[in-house]
């Protein structure tokens, strides 16, 4: 069969000029905006910028697609030096036309949206072929969706990068339709469309194995690490055999795999054309149909087939034995995984409750927990006491049980063919904001990226003593996984998960690893 896969050179690059900024540790440089770092990659030079003592290039492209729907290809070479020193246009998402409940402690950001989206951003503290820093690279959230590498201030790598020597490296890739629609059944040029967007990431990481040395990276020592929708990408590239050699550590954060069937893959499409009033014959033109009349007619499209089945179908890859198997590819075997949730997830006191928690009575901790989980609700009470004795009674009503299920079975899922050890953690940390914010769906980002400090998300974590030393207890622990394959650091061992023993880091104002033995918890609250 042939293979969309590019065939790259081995010769690496190498950087430009060391008498300017090349070879010079970043704590030797001097801040010079007349003369800021330039890189050289495959295509040609990079101008970045320097952010303090950490080196930036932003916007750098990795692929380009001749047209929509179409693989990756090579960037063209260019003649002199090209910007990048600021962040590329991120991939067209569905109007967002309401503020999110999360907003005050989440706040987004929203960018130029352009189809030509493949672009990566790098921090890193020296530009030098020879030193081999460990390599993070972050795969945004949005499901399959939405989102960008910089839709949150929290994607910042700089921080990260300087507090653990690594070099970090944020994605753009295409999505919703764009990404993963399956147009297969309308020709061979289409073979891989539903894949598309997983296509991206294996060309952005092939980037990053021929050019990350120029940034001080080892291209043998690479971390991919997402949350939520990136946590599936994580587990998709898992399961991409072209992805072999480009891996070698993964770290879930709030995140499953999931996929879409042939079957309902190519029913959207279907409707997709129907509903743009276009047949079979004319699948060409969704070519060049505007974007949003092509995602309003998509998302219809997802919503018939949901009506139809009775199932939950949206964006997202395709199992295709291919580009994507079902199984863990057998390279996936060598590669330590970090798998985890925060507390609250979706359930949060941002989305439910009062806002006064922690004032709640016995009585209305009861009535909450009566609400959802009926004749269960005082087993749930006596359980969640054992299970987690340092929070009080009305945090049960916020225990994110179906994501801890979730993460056991993606643990399970690794156990049955790995290697290399498995690790889980639970953030379980209660900001200090509002009354009492339980750990919601992404804050740990916040703390992996060591983004404390930044203004707009300190507000999320109450500045506190308790939120920087937790900072550095999680992004210590996601870079010594980096660098070693294990999280372990001073005064915080983190043993392995295995089926024996289900040791489990729990993030809190007192961290340590635990055996939480939740199951009985969960099946209470879900079964």
């Amino acid at each position: 069969m042939k293979r969309w896969r590019r065939v790259v050179g081995t010769m690496m690059a190498t950087c430009m000029t060391a008498a300017m900024f090349g070879a010079i540790p970043a704590a030797a440089a001097e801040y010079d905006a007349m003369n800021p770092p330039i890189a050289e990659v495959e295509q040609g030079k990079l101008r970045g910028y320097m952010d303090e003592e950490t080196y930036a290039f932003l916007g750098v492209p990795y692929a380009t697609v001749p047209e929509r729907f179409a693989m990756p290809e090579e960037v063209e070479p260019w003649e002199g030096v090209r910007d990048a020193q600021a962040y590329g246009p991120v991939c067209p998402i569905p109007i967002q036309d309401t503020v999110g409940v999360d907003e005050m402690v989440w706040p987004h950001r929203y960018w130029i949206q352009n189809e030509d989206c493949q672009s990566l951003n790098i921090w890193t503290q020296q530009l030098d072929t020879e030193a081999k820093k460990p390599v993070m690279v972050f795969l945004h959230g949005g499901g399959f969706t939405n989102g960008s590498s910089i839709e949150s201030a929290a994607y910042e790598g700089k921080n990260l990068s300087e507090f653990g020597d690594v070099v970090v490296v944020t994605v753009n890739h295409r999505l919703n339709v764009l990404g993963f629609l399956d147009l297969s059944a309308y020709g061979e040029e289409y073979q891989y469309s539903a894949n598309a967007g997983v296509a991206d990431l294996v060309a952005a990481l092939e980037w990053i194995h021929d050019n990350i040395e120029t940034f001080g990276g080892d291209p043998d020592n690479v971390t991919i690490f997402g949350q939520s929708g990136g946590g599936g990408k994580v587990l998709t590239l898992l399961r991409t055999p072209e992805a072999e050699g480009l891996v070698h550590k993964a770290i879930v954060e709030s995140g499953s795999a999931s996929y879409m069937t042939k079957e309902n893959g190519q029913k959207v499409a279907e409707y997709t054309l129907a509903n743009l009033g276009l047949d079979e014959t004319q699948v060409e033109e969704l070519k060049t149909v505007p974007y949003y009349e092509l995602i309003e007619a998509a998302q219809d499209a997802c919503a018939q087939v949901s009506e139809e089945t009775g199932t939950n179908v949206n964006w997202r890859p395709m199992i295709d034995e291919d580009l994507v198997t079902t199984e863990f590819c057998d390279w996936a075997a060598d590669v330590p995984l970090m798998v985890g949730s925060v507390f609250s997830e979706q359930r949060s006191t941002l989305k439910i409750g009062d806002g006064r928690k922690n004032e709640w009575t016995e009585e209305e901790v009861m009535a909450h927990l009566e609400e959802d989980y009926g004749d269960n609700a005082e087993a749930i009470a006596e359980e969640f006491a054992k299970v987690f004795p340092d929070k009080v009674a009305a945090d049960a009503y916020f225990y994110a049980a179906s994501n801890r299920r979730s993460v056991e079975n993606t643990l399970s899922s690794k156990l049955e063919s790995t290697n290399a050890p498995v690790y889980s953690y639970l953030f379980s940390y209660e900001a200090p904001v509002n009354g009492g914010t339980t750990a919601f769906h992404c804050v740990e980002l916040i703390y992996a990226f060591h983004n404390v400090e930044i203004p707009i998300i300190t507000r999320a974590t109450g500045g506190t003593e308790d939120a920087y030393r937790l900072q550095d207890q999680v992004a210590g622990a996601w870079v010594n996984f980096a660098k070693t394959g294990s999280p372990s650091q001073d005064n915080l061992e983190w043993k392995p998960y295995t089926e024996e023993e289900k040791n489990i880091m729990r993030f809190d104002v007192e961290s340590g690893c635990t055996i939480l033995n939740d199951e009985t918890l969960i099946s209470l609250m879900l079964d």
